[in-house]
């Protein structure tokens, strides 16, 4: 079973053989998924259908080195304009690609093996609330908007010292051509449940412009 099927070439009975391990397995992996990534569906479509792309390619050049280096060149001019995707669905797509170097290379029972385990491992780890600590998930990103002629240096410290038992700025970044700005902070609330007081209180500083507060951990990287 975890042998290789192929032999010094593949045969048609061989491809196919591993076009359906690759895509019953890559069927069964997105679906698993599905249930701790929350994305669109035709994300899960591309990676059921990635461990069987990258199995066809790799079958094709195994063995040959000129056809190796023209793939490669082939893939280096494709350019991705979607945005960027999130840690799960990143780590999703290298689980497939992997998987599908692994079928291949014929090697059809590492495949499975690879795609199912390494789906159970992740909706495990994902589920088990391991790595979250109580302290982190308690930070926030603070945004305020804030226009060009407010000088906002010590401008918002009363309400953060009301409000907050701890604050960092992190950045401040122009917006709207110019003429306001916004100012960046890692926070962490005395009382969450005084949120709307808090918020109320910025606006009446910053002449009523936006105001964000979103989980730190997931915002941290769109500053």
């Amino acid at each position: 079973m975890f042998d290789s099927i192929f032999s010094a070439g593949v045969t048609p009975a061989q491809f196919f053989r591993m076009a359906l391990a690759a895509l019953t397995g890559g069927g069964l992996y997105a679906w698993l998924m599905s249930f701790r990534i929350r994305s669109s569906s035709r994300f899960f479509v591309v990676t059921a259908l990635i461990p069987f792309t990258v199995a066809s390619v790799i079958s094709f050049v195994n063995g040959s080195i000129g056809a190796g280096v023209a793939i490669g060149g082939a893939f280096s001019l494709i350019r991705f304009r979607s945005a960027q995707g999130s840690a799960d669905e990143l780590a999703a797509i290298l689980i497939a690609m992997a998987a599908g170097i692994a079928f291949g290379m014929g090697y059809l029972g590492y495949g499975i093996a690879i795609l199912l385990c390494l789906a159970v491992l992740f909706i495990l780890l994902a589920g088990s609330g391991l790595f979250e600590h109580k302290g982190m998930s308690d930070e926030q990103l603070l945004r305020i908007t804030v226009p060009e002629t407010l000088e906002y240096t010590g401008t918002f410290d009363a309400a953060f010292a009301e409000y907050l038992s701890d604050c960092s700025p992190i950045g401040v970044k122009t917006t709207g051509m110019g003429s306001m700005f916004r100012l960046s902070y890692k926070i962490r609330m005395k009382d969450p449940s005084r949120q709307k007081a808090f918020i109320d209180e910025l606006r009446t500083m910053n002449g009523n412009l936006e105001i964000a507060l979103l989980p730190y951990a997931h915002e941290q990287n769109q500053l």
